[in-house]
């Protein structure tokens, strides 16, 4: 997983008609106010209205570009069978959780009994911790060595994987017990993202592949280039493995691409646009780009967060229509701004 934007120059920031009022002959019409409470009256009218019309400027200003129209229609049930392959999700809210605004999320996890696991990067503050899923308190927490830049995390048996950014260094703790550590070297380019099947461990570099480790010996036994439309998808981020395919945040999109990690194929894309929007409009101005997974198996229940966010959400996914030509400049538009 990424450091955001941080880790590369960001881009560039970038009436109605009313109706007539209908006419009284029951009483003889009041004498009109009287000129100074006329004006009182019309330029309060303006300072609301010049009030709005910044609201509505400084909104439009810092939300990203809107998806399709045709992303916002639920398929019809006959509809669904005649669909491509290729199947596109928006989602639905279930519930908001708070979230440490400080946690540069890289790597998250559900682990049972209300819990998360989560990595944290930046240098001086990258960490492992345990989270109360409700409460978002900072259960146990790992504090790294400052030159270290914590990255994708993942959950085989008791033992959590730790890869880190620009290094091939990686660390294994002990579930119950942070300072019962190892270290451990690997052969992918970086450290992005992390997530297992309970068999094997994925792996993601930033680039467009996606690897397959063993375990044991930490040997890349496998990968495979990860595609939509013959096109390479790079940046793959944060990972999660669910239900047989493996769920990539694609850094600096609001999107997930669900991968077959047999091919590296993209059969699925989530559209995820609207949580940022949502932060933005209330005032959360210091948040960076969507990175976070989490998954409980158990209770199907899913959950996304991202770098900085004050909040993470368990949302429900729902079946969407997507561009004829299902492209992915269109899926997945970058927003203006990246902070």
């Amino acid at each position: 997983m990424t450091s955001g934007s941080r880790r590369r120059p960001p881009p560039p920031r970038r009436r109605a008609t009313m109706p007539p009022t209908p006419m009284s002959i029951s009483a003889p019409s009041a004498s009109p106010p009287p000129l100074y409470r006329r004006r009182r009256v019309i330029a309060a009218a303006a300072a609301a209205l010049a009030a709005l019309l910044i609201l509505l400027a400084a909104a439009a200003f810092w939300h990203p570009d809107p998806l399709p129209a045709a992303l916002l229609r639920r398929i019809p049930e006959p509809a669904k069978a005649s669909m491509p392959s290729t199947r596109f999700y928006s989602f639905d809210l279930v519930r908001e959780y708070p979230h440490d605004p400080y946690a540069f999320t890289q790597g998250l996890l559900y682990g049972g009994n209300n819990t998360l696991f989560e990595s944290t990067g930046l240098y001086d503050r990258s960490s492992v911790r345990q989270v109360d899923l409700q409460t978002g308190k900072v259960l146990v927490q790992h504090q790294m060595d400052g030159h270290m830049f914590g990255e994708g995390l993942t959950l085989l048996g008791d033992r959590l994987f730790q890869v880190t950014w620009l290094k091939k260094d990686g660390f294994i703790y002990d579930r119950h017990n942070f300072s019962n550590r190892e270290s451990f070297t690997h052969k992918m380019l970086d450290g992005w993202g992390l997530a297992t099947d309970g068999k094997v461990l994925f792996g993601s570099d930033g680039t467009s592949k996606l690897y397959q480790l063993d375990p044991k010996s930490l040997e890349v036994t496998k990968t495979v280039t990860v595609k939509y439309q013959d096109s390479e998808i790079p940046y793959l981020n944060e990972l999660e493995y669910i239900n047989g395919e493996v769920w990539a945040n694609v850094w600096q999109t609001d999107c997930i691409a669900r991968v077959s990690h047999e091919d590296g194929l993209v059969v699925s894309w989530i559209f995820l646009h609207e949580l940022r929007r949502q932060l933005s409009r209330s005032g959360n101005m210091d948040i960076d780009v969507l990175n976070g997974i989490a998954w409980d198996e158990e209770k199907q229940r899913l959950f996304v967060t991202g770098k900085l966010w004050p909040k993470l959400y368990e949302i429900k996914l729902r079946l969407v229509d997507g561009p004829p030509d299902g492209s992915v400049e269109k899926l997945c538009p970058k927003p203006r701004l990246y902070r």
